[in-house]
């Protein structure tokens, strides 16, 4: 996460939030651990990380603020078209290499079976492809239950993250803060009414709940966005492991039937909160550096690791494990997705976006925020 602000920020002339990255990261790996669960612990009352999939809501939250922290200044002089590509230097790289990793998770899993490849046959195979790298929803190949983007499931969430950042540039960028204040209500509200008709919030990425991902984002975006543009930072000396845990506390939080207030609870009030500590704390030494490396981190490994967990899923479908190979599987799969995470961190990802910057493509930006 870039955090380099113009001087006239309402907060701190180059500051770093280091904390923020590290919380970030957490999250990118509780979601990797929480799909991992769906398939082992399928009754979500059960898993012990239950609330993971609140992560997302999270990112949400985190990008709304680090959106108005970056741009919030200076996107106006920069004009829209400079804006919009910036994010897509952003973004899309990583959105290119996880619809061709899916795609090739898809087509040699060993578990899936003949019958659902040859269903879907060749043209649909690459139609879904094509729409991946578009961005565009395709939830008809057999074998990834109705997913959005069946080749990777978190993409969702990516096309909401595009929808949002054209609504800050043509809407929120010269919103007055009264009127923010509006639309944080009417999201409330929205996200609200969701939840209690679905009982939860664990939607917005299959076709039938395809329309459940815009109350989720536009609530917690603009939470973020509130907190920065208000500066509801808390400065304190809380310590960055007290953070995390209260984060991964939020996900491992017990999950009932038809909690969705709980989830209400978390997503209006802690989530802001944490994002408001977050903001205000410092770290130093390895914990710094540990925040830093697992922002890095997060979004290759949130784009790179789905494809694998489908596998996984298949392979307990097909093997029926015992319980000792089914862990070891997955704690296996845990940390092939972390090493893939990093390699393509490492050596796709930032090089691309570092040339496609260096090719003028941002026109002279500043590095482009990781959110």
């Amino acid at each position: 996460m870039d955090t380099t602000v113009m001087e006239n920020s309402p907060l701190a002339t180059k500051q770093h939030f280091e904390v923020l990255d590290g919380l970030r990261g957490i999250a990118a790996l509780s979601i990797v651990v929480f799909h991992l669960y769906e398939f082992m612990v399928p009754d979500y009352t059960q898993s012990p990380i239950g609330h993971g999939y609140l992560a997302v809501d999270f990112f949400f939250c985190l990008s709304g603020f680090v959106i108005g922290y970056a741009y919030d200044e200076r996107a106006l002089q920069l004009g829209l078209r400079t804006f919009f590509r910036n994010r897509l230097i952003r973004l899309h790289p990583m959105v290119i290499w996880g619809s061709v990793i899916g795609l090739l998770g898809y087509l040699f899993d060993p578990y899936i079976g003949a019958v659902s490849v040859a269903e879907a046959g060749t043209g649909k195979i690459m139609l879904a492809f094509a729409c991946s790298l578009a961005m565009l929803p395709f939830p008809w190949l057999p074998g990834r239950a109705s997913g959005l983007f069946p080749y990777n499931t978190p993409a969702w969430s990516l096309l909401m993250e595009y929808i949002i950042n054209i609504v800050y540039g043509l809407i929120l960028l010269k919103l007055p803060k009264r009127w923010l204040l509006v639309m944080l209500g009417i999201s409330a509200a929205w996200i609200a009414l969701v939840a209690r008709h679905r009982g939860w919030i664990i939607t917005g990425w299959d076709a039938p709940t395809f329309a459940d991902g815009f109350p989720r984002v536009f609530f917690s975006f603009l939470a973020g966005l509130t907190v920065y543009r208000f500066n509801l930072v808390i400065r304190s000396r809380l310590n960055f492991l007290l953070l995390g845990m209260l984060l991964i506390g939020v996900f491992m939080f017990p999950h009932y039937t038809n909690d969705w207030i709980t989830e209400m609870i978390l997503v209006m009030l802690v989530f802001p909160l944490l994002l408001s500590l977050g903001a205000g704390a410092t770290v130093n030494g390895r914990i710094r550096d540990f925040c830093n490396f697992t922002g890095r981190l997060s979004y290759p490994l949130y784009m790179t690791h789905i494809w694998a967990i489908w596998i996984f899923g298949n392979y307990i479908a097909a093997k029926k494990p015992g319980p000792l190979e089914m862990y070891t599987v997955a704690a296996i799969v845990f940390a092939g997705c972390v090493v893939l995470g990093y390699v393509v961190m490492r050596w796709y990802d930032e090089p691309v976006r570092k040339w496609l910057t260096k090719a003028g493509a941002s026109e002279k930006l500043a590095p482009v925020p990781q959110s």
